[in-house]
Formats: C-alpha cells, sequence, structure tokens
C-alpha cells in the first residue's frame, strides 16, 4: 500500500492511528525527518510535531496538503530517481525507498536483473522511464555505460551500495 493511502486510512480510522501512522510514513517510507517534510510540504515543523504528538488535529486542508504532499514523493515522475539494476536478493537487502544526496530527495527504483541481458533490458527500460542515473554489478556496468546517457555507479560489496547510489547522484548534471 503506498503511504498516502496509509495515511488516509488511518485518518478514517482514529486521530490516535492517523497520528502513528503519519508519524511512520514520514520516518519509514519517506525516509525523512519531520523537519525535512516541513520543508518540502511548506506546513511549519511545529504544525506538523503538534500533529504527530496529537496536541492539534488537522483540518482538512492541512490533511490534504500533507496527502499531497506524499503523494508527489511518492511519484518517480515528480521527482528524480535513480535506478538500481541487482539481483533480487541484493535488492531486498534495501532498507531504503528516498534517499537525501545533495538537498534533494531522490526515489530508488529497483530493476530485477537475473542475468546480463536482463541487466541490459532493465538499463534501457530504466533510462526511458526517466532515471536520472544507474546502480549496477561491476560486470555489466562496461557494456551498461556504453548504450545509455545517464550516469553510472558499480556496486561493490552489498555494504557499499548507499555509497554506489551517493556517487550516482552526484554525478547527475543538473545543468541542462
Amino acid at each position: 500500500m503506498k503511504a498516502a493511502d496509509k495515511v488516509i486510512d488511518a485518518a478514517f480510522k482514529s486521530d490516535e492511528e492517523f497520528q502513528k501512522t503519519f508519524a511512520e510514513v514520514i520516518k519509514d517510507d519517506l525516509n525523512m525527518t519531520v523537519v525535512e517534510f516541513s520543508q518540502i510540504s511548506g506546513i511549519s515543523a511545529s504544525t506538523l510535531y503538534k500533529i504527530v504528538s496529537g496536541t492539534r488535529e488537522p483540518n482538512v486542508k492541512t490533511l490534504r496538503h500533507i496527502v499531497n504532499t506524499i503523494r508527489g514523493l511518492e511519484e518517480p515522475e515528480h521527482g528524480d530517481f535513480i535506478a538500481i539494476i541487482a539481483a533480487r536478493h541484493v535488492l531486498d537487502n534495501i532498507n531504503e525507498t528516498k534517499r537525501k544526496v545533495g538537498g534533494k530527495l531522490l526515489t530508488i527504483r529497483e530493476y530485477s536483473a537475473s542475468t546480463m541481458e536482463d541487466a541490459i533490458v532493465a538499463a534501457v527500460r530504466a533510462e526511458r522511464e526517466g532515471a536520472k542515473a544507474l546502480v549496477c554489478a561491476p560486470i555489466v556496468s562496461p557494456t551498461i555505460e556504453k548504450i545509455i546517457h545517464i550516469p553510472v555507479a558499480t556496486i561493490m560489496p552489498k555494504d557499499s551500495l548507499m555509497e554506489a547510489i551517493e556517487t550516482a547522484a552526484r554525478k547527475i548534471d543538473y545543468t541542462y
């Protein structure tokens, strides 16, 4: 279930469920702090803290604004995304779907591949879908770099996956 839908469902259950779910969505689904969410949404941090703590209930306008902000953050078309091409077991180790790098919130989109051919097809698909950069295994990265026009970073050991995502994000050219 998408994060925005979780918040909407919780709002109809109870105030307590909404507060708990909204806090979890900010922290776990969006990988943000309340302050970061405040900066993106334009809702003051103090208002958001009061809503999360239960000392204030959001009015309909604020609730609508919260949901629209979450939807905007969930949709890769409305933000930059980095594609990760890897075997399913590597992708299962990814805990984040969003990552803040250099002040920009990036979506991390997974593309599973079990063969080199799958990885090449996934790379072309990711570029067509609007990926700003790509992270993949070293065995396929030289070939992928020759056929796509976005930056490519290489996964070394599994612990360096987030480091490779940050490397890819730094390679994105925003001067176009």
